[in-house]
């Protein structure tokens, strides 16, 4: 299968940079190190090049209806310049991503949305949204603009006055969660504090051929960053990963049972609301939690989980040794009734059972 490229390849090639498949795109995995960059994003600012993300338009006179329709949070309460995290889930509440959801301002008198798919689910969230626009008969035009626009993150402490400094609008004034459009190095974005990070800082969506001059003015600034850092720094603060955290066939799992039921609005109409609905009504049996080891090892993706008996209980979706903390820690499932902090586990590293504790994320 040949791999999309994202518009910087060729520049991320020349600094140096390790590339790595990931949602059918060949892209930076470290620049430098996974630790020199995650450290740069905690302590001061990264850029990261995130054009493996996609990027879906609605506009039309129904474009609310059928944002609504399909996602899991409720699209009305969006302003121009709102954002919204969210879920895409089918008919039984199974997610089959998440996304955040952007109210651009109005297109000829229209309302207007972008919505973000993780990498290598923008086809197929087109052709959802295409077809269940046509069954309805709603009145919206759908774009793919994957490879129109490329996506920046520019994060960290220091990542705001970055931005600022290269922005003719004061995008200081922009609290989390909300974007404008204003001209960075010289090029018209759309400016959004929003991130993957835990850190403050901005997204930005640019034309996919002025990415270079943007990436550019702030590589010149601060560490350039791959999706190695980008890993481990989320999975610092318990966010989740679509296609490994959950995935439709291999983890199949509902908001609730992934900790982001805060993203259901169960007032809203919308696919798998009536599953959902039953769920909250009779509880879930699997949590999503923080797992952190209290002896040497390192969990992975796909480790098992076991109760003091020593059965198999859970499994881990998501781990690494945390820079910050300097300690081995995991995301995954568990019974809920081992969900609570504190809850002794073991996690099965090599073939060996590794005392652990389900703690709160973010890690600390």
């Amino acid at each position: 299968m040949t791999l999309r490229k994202p518009p910087l390849r060729d520049v991320h090639a020349e600094r140096g940079a390790s590339f790595t498949e990931f949602g059918g795109w060949d892209m930076p995995v470290e620049f430098d190190s996974i630790r020199v960059e995650h450290e740069a994003v905690r302590e001061a600012a990264g850029v990261f090049d995130v054009s493996h993300m996609g990027e879906i338009e609605v506009v039309g006179p129904d474009a609310t209806a059928l944002m609504g329709r399909l996602t899991t949070n409720d699209v009305t309460a969006l302003e121009p310049g709102d954002a919204q995290y969210s879920a895409i889930c089918r008919e039984d509440g199974v997610m089959l991503d998440d996304t955040v959801v952007y109210r651009l301002p109005d297109e000829g008198g229209e309302d207007a949305y972008l919505f973000v798919p993780n990498a290598g689910h923008d086809e197929e969230a087109y052709d959802r949204w295409v077809t269940h626009r046509d069954d309805a008969d709603l009145d919206a035009e759908v774009r793919n603009v994957t490879e129109d626009w490329a996506m920046l993150a520019v994060q960290g402490p220091d990542a705001p006055d970055l931005v600022a400094d290269e922005a003719d609008a004061d995008v200081l004034d922009l609290s989390k969660f909300t974007a404008t459009f204003a001209r960075v190095a010289g090029v018209e974005c759309w400016v959004a504090r929003t991130g993957y990070t835990g850190e403050d800082g901005f997204e930005l969506v640019c034309p996919w051929g002025d990415a270079e001059a943007v990436w550019s003015a702030f590589a010149a600034e601060c560490q350039p960053c791959g999706l190695g850092a980008r890993d481990t720094l989320r999975i610092e603060q318990g966010f989740l990963l679509s296609g490994q955290d959950f995935h439709p066939g291999e983890e199949p799992h509902t908001p609730y049972e992934a900790g982001i039921g805060f993203v259901v609005d169960l007032d809203t109409e919308f696919v798998g609301r009536d599953a959902l609905g039953e769920q909250k009504g009779g509880g879930i049996e699997e949590s999503f939690v923080g797992i952190e080891l209290r002896e040497r090892g390192v969990a992975r993706h796909g480790y098992d989980v076991t109760d003091e008996e020593g059965d198999v209980v859970g499994r881990v979706t998501s781990g690494t040794m945390s820079p910050t903390l300097g300690k081995a820690v995991a995301l995954g499932y568990v019974p809920t009734d081992l969900a609570d902090p504190g809850a002794p586990v073991h996690v099965v590293v090599r073939g060996e059972e590794k005392r652990a504790t389900v703690v709160d994320t973010p890690f600390e």
